[in-house]
């Protein structure tokens, strides 16, 4: 069972992937590499510490990996 992904907004990675109750049960490092090649979404940098993404990228990804 995956959480829901909201329409707007934006998702730290700790909301994204993870072994159990996430849209996308991957890694950090299988993530991150994931977008140095082109695979997932670019994070927006918030602040010096603080990355996250746009939900609407994030459940166009979920989407598209469901489709696969």
């Amino acid at each position: 069972m995956s959480m829901a992904i909201p329409e707007s907004g934006f998702l730290r990675l700790n909301q994204i992937i993870g072994p159990v109750a996430r849209p996308i049960p991957i890694s950090k490092s299988a993530w991150w590499q994931g977008i140095k090649d082109g695979r997932f979404p670019k994070p927006i940098k918030l602040g010096p510490r603080t990355t996250a993404w746009k939900a609407q990228d994030i459940k166009a990804l979920v989407d598209r990996l469901a489709a696969a």
